[in-house]
């Protein structure tokens, strides 16, 4: 097919070189603009846009796509650009825009989404953060035709896996990329035949996998220990799970519930021991932290000077 294809993260990359080992023809890439980002908040591009240009790609980055808003010229720009091409199909992968409607009816095959979820659960912009947060048991990637709502549209295929113990957001994304490239290939294989029911999304069951704000990041230690041990694991990459001591912010990257009694915040134990803090059901023993401008290190290590010291309380966050 001549596939015209839309994605800015890693995520989305992966997909792109799927498409492209299977033979596909990719006439036109969309993906954000460059944006500054990391510590020193040099311009980046994306991780798709890096191979784009790497496989000399045709690359078109607006900011918006509605052909009478703000960026309407950007927009009609990627119009024109997709009129030229005329894709046969446009994968979507994390793409970071609303697709408006002319876009969705201009390729034969439409628009199809690879999304990280088992659709309906967690349509919306952090699919797998959310799953792990919630304490899902799997996850998946679902093949969808898009249509004019959020993560709405009939499924076409759809994958489970199981979400491990000790998944973090990282490691289920890297288990889930493939996943989604090997489906999408599939999905062009097999939609021209027809043999490819597109299935309506059940009403019931629908939740929404809203985009992950930082102060979320901030351990309420009101919370039961096994709901922190999993956001430490769902805020992993990003933003990191983080607490205050004495003044200075640090990221939890490992943390395991465990039995504990005291007021939320209060140390129950300290190094060179365990180092357990009280929640609001349980304790939440620290394993692996980070020190501003530092890095991951055990937890014995990320005290350079005084420990915790017990029966001292970790601030909880403004309501």
């Amino acid at each position: 097919m001549r596939i015209a294809f839309a994605g800015t993260p890693q995520f989305a990359a992966v997909a792109l070189q799927a498409v492209l080992a299977a033979g596909h023809e990719v006439a036109l890439v969309l993906t954000q603009p460059d944006r500054p980002a990391g510590r020193g908040m040099k311009v980046q591009i994306s991780a798709v846009k890096a191979m784009a240009q790497a496989r000399g790609l045709a690359i078109a980055q607006p900011t918006g796509l509605k052909l009478d808003g703000r960026y309407a010229a950007e927009a009609q720009a990627a119009h024109e650009a997709l009129q030229r091409v005329r894709p046969d199909a446009i994968v979507v992968a994390a793409y970071g825009l609303i697709l408006p409607a002319w876009m969705l009816g201009l390729p034969r095959w439409g628009c199809l989404n690879i999304h990280a979820s088992l659709l309906p659960r967690w349509r919306g912009a952090a699919p797998i953060q959310r799953a792990i947060e919630a304490g899902d048991r799997e996850s998946g990637i679902t093949i969808m035709q898009m249509d004019s709502g959020l993560d709405t549209g009939a499924c076409l295929l759809m994958r489970s896996i199981p979400i491990e113990a000790d998944d973090t957001s990282a490691t289920l994304h890297d288990r889930l990329a493939p996943l989604g490239g090997a489906l999408i290939v599939e999905a062009l294989q097999r939609l021209p035949g027809g043999e490819l029911p597109a299935t309506a999304q059940p009403s019931n069951g629908v939740t929404y996998a809203h985009k992950i704000e930082k102060h979320e990041a901030v351990l309420d230690w009101r919370a039961a220990a096994a709901t922190l041990q999993r956001r430490v694991r769902a805020f992993d990459p990003f933003p990191g799970a983080t607490l205050s001591d004495r003044g200075q912010v640090l990221k939890v990257w490992r943390a395991v519930h465990c039995e504990g009694r005291g007021a939320p915040g209060e140390v129950l134990s300290t190094l060179p021991g365990p180092l357990r803090v009280a929640c609001g059901d349980g304790a939440l023993e620290l394993l692996e932290l980070q020190r501003p401008g530092g890095r991951r290190v055990p937890a014995h290590q990320a005290f350079p000077g005084a420990a915790p010291a017990v029966g001292q309380h970790f601030p909880l966050p403004a309501d």
